[in-house]
């Protein structure tokens, strides 16, 4: 078994949480922006045997803090695998996530060796009626200070999903991924932040993405993400679909043996 690091990694004044477990080929798990790392701790425990397993809090969530200045999420990611010496990873990332890894499939391709993107998203939200309600919904609990209400907006809208209530959901699903979304949403945002984005934007340059990728959707999430789950597998040249029955926009979680099986086959694929 290889070495386990767990620290918090500089980056430019910010102090990145990261942590490396196992040993093999590495794979490194992006979180979903409702989450933190603690989202992958099932893919650390059954991977680690076989992988070097990576994942990290990205600034503003978890363990890891926003700091002022210009920065990328993908590449926090990228001195995450040069601290550990990682020439090149699988990186799988779930809906925000997804973004994030897609960036740095798009940038520095050269670093990517599978792609995998879970409730894929592109950053084109805004296109669709119920996002945009739920982006309101959440800023008006925001701006009256409740975040009971916040988290609890993030919850129908993200775990329950469109076709569910909270009563057909577990339990300890919501409650879990709540935590993780609160923490998010107590975190400081400090003033002087400001992102470096690519341009083109990744989702304008899906057909230059050059690792074998798997997309993977819930069947029971929001439309404009199916959507979005779609085009992305039909516009990367070698990239399949995969949904998964009965989950929202968490399925790594709803449905974690569906979910695992999935992964582990497409990590065996030659």
């Amino acid at each position: 078994m290889g070495t386990t690091v767990a620290t918090f990694l500089a980056i430019a004044g910010a102090s990145v949480w990261m942590e490396a477990t196992g040993e093999g080929p590495a794979i490194v798990f992006i979180h979903a922006g409702i989450a933190d790392s603690r989202m992958w701790d099932a893919e650390a425990e059954s991977l680690q045997a076989t992988h070097r397993v990576v994942r990290l809090d990205l600034r503003g969530f978890g363990r890891s803090a926003h700091v002022p200045g210009k920065f990328s999420y993908h590449g926090d990611v990228l001195a995450v695998l040069d601290s550990l010496r990682l020439e090149r990873a699988t990186v799988v990332g779930c809906s925000f996530g997804s973004r994030v890894a897609l960036d740095l499939a798009v940038a520095h391709p050269e670093r990517v060796d599978r792609l995998i993107l879970v409730s894929p998203s592109v950053g084109d939200g805004d296109q669709s009626e119920v996002i945009r309600a739920y982006h309101e919904a959440e800023e008006a609990a925001l701006d009256r200070g409740d975040l009971d209400e916040a988290v609890e907006v993030n919850l129908r809208m993200w775990v329950d999903g469109p076709h569910r209530g909270p009563g057909d959901v577990d339990p300890e699903l919501r409650r879990f991924v709540g935590e993780m979304q609160r923490l998010a949403l107590e975190a400081p945002l400090p003033e002087g932040i400001s992102l470096d984005r690519l341009d083109p934007p990744a989702r304008d340059r899906l057909a230059d993405v050059k690792p074998r990728t798997l997309v993977v959707a819930g069947t029971l999430d929001v439309d404009h993400t199916q959507s979005v789950a779609r085009r992305v597998a039909k516009e990367i040249p070698n990239a399949r679909l995969e949904m998964i029955e009965g989950a929202a926009h968490l399925p790594s979680l709803e449905k974690p043996g569906e979910w695992i099986g999935l992964l582990k086959g497409f990590l065996a694929e030659n």
